[in-house]
């Protein structure tokens, strides 16, 4: 047995729609944590509690606290960060910007070239604005901390051609989610760190890749850039992979086509919109989820299987 059986086994079941299985197989952090919340977490009385919901000793399970679904996650940040974040950006508007995540294969994010473009568009529509940088480059002292999957040069390279790019990189964590707080706009990829400015009422732009779609949904207006199904053939979960495009136009190696400069340059004015909408408050958090899942939808071929979300919200917009 495994050691991940082995301790889920040990404990009684948590009735609560806390993970789905491809979760689980798809990814290793997800899995460790889960892991570890099940070695760590003891129950009390006989019985298991988490977050208010569960089966208690001596209750019987009609009796048991209620999962409320589709309720907002809120993170109160410490005083220290946000005093930091207020500093850095000293009364400027901000765009908070995650370049990359933590998947190990870096085509599968966009090019510093890319970045490039998508940033001058935005600095030229908001001239006002700073562009923070935001995430972490592997250091020695690291271990197995979650590192951003791209070169100290690429961020240097940006923060030479777009002047209103800020350095954010290798900074405190709670200070980089304060910062994020305190921007107008996330702009990022699908990346689990991106949840977090939904969790401090930041709007978020997101870049998925083809196959990708935001499911966390937490009361927060969002847009997701979902690449055109007939252009970008979808990378679905549990399918083959599409081949790379070896060498992008931009020579920035290997890219999926679904992140490639062609791709970003094409969407320029649509990345300008969406972040115009969200920016100014015109697209409400019922908007945001009564597009996107349609959108999401069509992308999936009219396959609904392939939809996930968080209390399963989207089964409200799909009709």
């Amino acid at each position: 047995m495994s050691s991940w059986s082995a301790a889920r086994s040990s404990r009684p079941r948590i009735r609560c729609p806390s993970y789905e299985s491809w979760q689980i197989e798809r990814f290793p952090g997800f899995r460790a944590f889960f892991e570890a919340s099940w070695r760590h977490f003891q129950p009390r009385s006989g019985g298991f509690s988490v977050a208010g919901f569960g089966a208690r000793a001596g209750r019987p399970d009609s009796e048991s606290p209620a999962y409320l679904s589709h309720q907002k996650l809120r993170l109160t940040l410490p005083e220290h960060p946000r005093e930091a974040a207020r500093n850095k950006l000293d009364g400027h508007q901000a765009i908070a910007v995650i370049l990359a995540g933590n998947d190990p294969n870096r085509y599968r994010y966009p090019s510093a070239t890319s970045w490039e473009l998508m940033l001058t568009a935005l600095s030229e529509r908001y001239p006002h604005a700073k562009l923070l940088l935001i995430g972490r480059i592997a250091a020695s002292e690291d271990g197995n901390r979650t590192i951003s999957r791209l070169d100290r040069n690429e961020v240097d390279r940006l923060l030479a051609s777009v002047p209103a790019t800020i350095d954010c990189f290798n900074l405190p964590l709670l200070e980089q989610v304060a910062l994020m707080e305190a921007s107008n706009l996330l702009v990022a990829p699908h990346t689990g760190f991106a949840f977090a400015a939904l969790c401090v009422d930041t709007p978020w732009l997101a870049l998925p890749r083809a196959g990708q779609h935001e499911y966390f949904c937490n009361s927060v207006p969002f847009y997701s850039l979902i690449p055109d199904r007939e252009r970008y053939s979808p990378e679905l979960l549990g399918s083959e992979s599409v081949p790379l495009v070896d060498s992008d136009e931009d020579g920035d190696g290997p890219r999926i086509p679904s992140m490639t400069v062609g791709r970003f340059r094409a969407e320029i004015p649509q990345i300008v919109a969406a972040a115009e909408r969200l920016i100014e408050g015109r697209i409400s958090y019922e908007q945001a989820l009564a597009e996107h899942f349609p959108r999401v939808l069509a992308a999936y071929g009219g396959d609904r299987s392939r939809i996930y979300s968080t209390d399963q919200i989207a089964e409200q917009y799909l009709g």
